[in-house]
């Protein structure tokens, strides 16, 4: 299986004022594009691993040789989690969730601003690179975790349904080093219906 940079759903430039345009651009075209490109140079050599999806190769690192590990990890994770995250975000987002998964973080989190408290505490104390995540646990519960540099919480068993790129890439043009701001300004963008039908997809 080669990999592909997918398109983005909507132009560069649409989340302005929150996303800038050349953030946006570079982010997609060049560190997207990266781990496409060294993804698809680990498995060239490795074609019993790309017969695997990414979810599969993800969800048991184990299993994957040991001298593409760290490889698949990165790479391959760093494919995964733009893919994800551009999907994650709308220029006409924002707001507050509706539907199943409105009700699976009320039950959760007690309400939307304690859930949204506890997933910007988690985006907030990423050191250096990394990602904020909500997941859903094999029993069903939400949970809020974070990962370090292109990790992904299906490594950890869990499936995540909504993430929030933390690498300075993904705001220091516009926010210098003031992640919190850029974590705030996120929210007016964030795709609850896309979110919605991730939780669906799992639960389904």
């Amino acid at each position: 299986m080669e990999y592909s940079l997918p398109s983005l759903p909507y132009q560069y430039g649409a989340l302005e004022p929150y996303l800038d345009v050349i953030t946006m651009e570079i982010h997609h075209t060049k560190h997207h594009q990266g781990y496409v490109n060294n993804l698809n140079k680990v498995l060239e050599s490795h074609p019993e691993v790309a017969q695997k999806s990414l979810t599969q190769l993800l969800s048991n690192l184990d299993e994957v040789p040991t001298e593409i590990k760290i490889a698949i990890r990165n790479h391959g994770g760093g494919h995964y989690n733009h893919s994800m995250f551009w999907k994650l975000m709308s220029q006409n987002g924002g707001g507050q969730p509706q539907g199943k998964v409105a009700d699976a973080i009320k039950e959760n989190f007690e309400h939307f601003d304690m859930f949204k408290e506890s997933f910007n505490a988690a985006a907030k104390k990423v050191f250096g690179s990394g990602w904020a995540w909500l997941c859903v646990a094999p029993n069903g519960q939400l949970k809020i975790v974070s990962t370090a540099n292109q990790d992904n919480p299906l490594s950890q068993g869990l499936t995540p349904i909504m993430g929030l790129d933390v690498w300075e890439h993904a705001y220091y043009l516009k926010y210098q080093n003031k992640r919190p701001d850029y974590i705030n300004a996120w929210w007016h963008v964030i795709n609850w219906e896309q979110v919605e039908e991730n939780y669906h997809n799992v639960i389904k």
